[in-house]
Formats: C-alpha cells, structure tokens, sequence
C-alpha cells in the first residue's frame, strides 16, 4: 500500500483513480475499481437523474468501497444531483469545470469530499481558494477535453501553486507513472483510457480492439467546438473537413438523438445550452456543436459503432495492449510503483 494525501481522503486503500468517462465509466467498472481499492467515479453527464440514482445504487450493491460521481456544474439540474449526492452519503464529488464556490461549501458541509478538475494554474488556485479538498490536474496527453500543457509541466506547477492534494492525469498508464507523479508531488494519478481498456468495462469488444490496434490521437475541434483528444478515425477526418452547413445539420440532428435518449425536454435542453454557453464562454455555434458529444460518443461506446462516432482517448493507448481485470491492473501499479520507488532509494546517497 502507498499512503497518500488523497487515500487519506479519501479512504481509498491505493492513490489511483478512475476517470469519470461519459458511457463508459458506470455501476460494473466503478465497483470493480472500488473493490480493487482504487477511486472509481461514475460519469453522471450522460445519465438522467434517475437514472444516476439507480447508478449510486447499483455499485452500492456490489461493494462497500467509497467511490465518487462526476458531475457537470453547469447543468440545469445540478442542485437536485448535488442533493442525491448528499442524501446517499457518496464519498466524493468530481467536477469537470469548476463548481462555483456555493456548491463546494455545501458538499463539504455534508461531508462529500469535493475534487474538481483543471487544466490550468489559475483554475487550480481558484478551487483551491474556493474550498475544494483536492483538485485532478489533466495535462494535455489526457483524452477528452484537453489542453495544450504536457503533463510533466503541468503538474509541478499546480503542486506548487496550491495547498491541497494534487491528483495527475494525463499520460499515465503503469507503476513507474504514479512512481513519478509522487516524486512531482502528486498524491496520485487519474486514468481513464487505461480503465476502458479492462475486462471490466463495458465498452463492445470491438471498440476495444479499434484501441489495442494501436491508432493514432489527435485533438479536434470538430466534435464540439472545444480541443478533444480522440482516435483518429475516418470519421474524425470527415469532421476535420466538413463545411458549416454539414456540422450544423449534425449536429441538429444528434440534438434530436440525445434528447430522445436522455428523456429531456426541448426547454431543459435550451436551458442547459444557456448555462452552458454562460459557463464555457461559447459562442451559439460552439454550443450547438457541443450536441454532437454526448450521441458521438454514444456511437461507439454503447452501440459498439466506431464508424459512426467518436473514440475519446489519451496518448497512453499507443502502448496499452491488453484488457486486464481492474483488480490485476491496480494490483501491478501499486506493486511496481513501491519498487520503482525502493530502487530509488537503493541508488541514492544517505
């Protein structure tokens, strides 16, 4: 075991912690994660509020372990998720963008432990002056939204800026990773690509094998308007030379999908676009296209259609290739982090 800041927090028996991906980070990987003593969090963005609800109440009936839910801070609904947290005695409480300083106050009177993530300095001093317990650093080899900053930049600058547990995202993959991030300063490492690529999520074998074959990243701005790290497909080169007209029927037309699927109204829709738009700063254009996220996604991480959507992923998946259980994964990390770290120690004067 590696004793840190954040399992301290926590309550984690390990400092390693799963992402919460939208479509793929639900009630079976989280659990898994949780029994293997990690940090599992479930991505809340793409479920209703029941639906979150059974969710919390799935992974609690398959272990006792704390684990955590993601949530957007800018949806419509955020204070009603925010009461489900409390009402369930859900260990921690993960942001995408930062909560504002109201909703952190309130989680922790609760006792939710509350981590926001960043991809900035400035954001992580915020947070941090705002209240937050911790703060999840993604450097720019990270999947999803991301930024331009490497990670081994990133990091050191954040650990440095602030007074709270710092957890480091972006590129991690093994042991000798969270060996290194501790060595920054760390007090542990976030994955995501490394989780979808287990036997215990639940994204289609043949998704899984678009990854182990080794495709490249690349960051778009064509799914939503916003820098995405995803798999570089054919679909992705489609968008990248797609006109006006071509994406704005998308995503009109994935609108449509993703209020069917998510059960929403066209006003709730609108209301979050708004919120949205107020939260990220986009322009009306930017908000449309961010529709195209949530049914590209979809695409390839439930219905198991890699052709017609979207793969996020970290620069980590070029040297991931196999599917272990999230118990063995977590279990090797662990071990070979502790080493890296006694053979250090071996090799330095004392």
């Amino acid at each position: 075991m590696l004793d840190t800041p954040l399992t301290r927090l926590t309550g984690v028996r390990h400092p390693v912690v799963q992402t919460g991906m939208g479509w793929v980070a639900g009630p079976r990987l989280v659990s898994a994660v949780a029994r293997a003593g990690g940090l599992g969090i479930l991505g809340s963005a793409t479920m209703s509020l029941g639906e979150l609800a059974a969710a919390i109440k799935e992974v609690r009936a398959r272990t006792d372990e704390p684990f955590g839910v993601n949530l957007r801070a800018d949806a419509a609904d955020a204070g009603d998720r925010i009461d489900l947290l409390i009402r369930e005695r859900v260990r921690v409480a993960s942001f995408a963008l930062a909560p504002r300083r109201e909703l952190i106050a309130r989680l922790k009177d609760a006792g939710v432990v509350v981590i926001p993530s960043v991809g900035a300095r400035r954001h992580a001093e915020k947070v941090a002056a705002w209240g937050a317990d911790a703060v999840l650093v993604q450097g720019g080899e990270g999947g999803g939204h991301t930024g331009p900053i490497a990670t081994t930049l990133l990091l050191p600058q954040v650990v440095d800026a602030v007074g709270i547990p710092v957890i480091a995202a972006g590129g991690f993959f093994d042991g000798r990773g969270l060996a290194a991030a501790l060595a920054y300063g760390a007090a542990g490492i976030a994955m995501g690509t490394r989780f979808l690529l287990t036997s215990d999520s639940t994204v289609p074998d043949a998704v899984k094998r678009t990854y182990l074959a080794g495709a490249e990243t690349v960051v778009t701005r064509q799914v939503d308007g916003l820098p995405h790290r995803v798999l570089r497909t054919r679909l992705v080169d489609g968008l990248e030379v797609s006109g006006p007209v071509t994406r704005t029927i998308r995503a009109l037309r994935n609108a449509a999908r993703f209020k069917a699927v998510s059960r929403m109204s066209w006003p709730e829709l609108i209301r979050d676009g708004l919120t949205m738009k107020r939260g990220k700063e986009l322009t009306w254009s930017q908000v449309l296209m961010a529709a195209n996220t949530p049914m590209l996604l979809r695409a390839a991480m439930v219905d198991g259609r890699p052709d017609l959507g979207v793969l996020a992923s970290g620069q980590a998946v070029a040297v991931i290739d196999d599917l272990p259980s999230c118990e063995s994964l977590i279990d090797a990390i662990v071990t070979r982090a502790a080493a890296a770290i006694r053979d250090l120690d071996a090799h330095l004067p004392h």
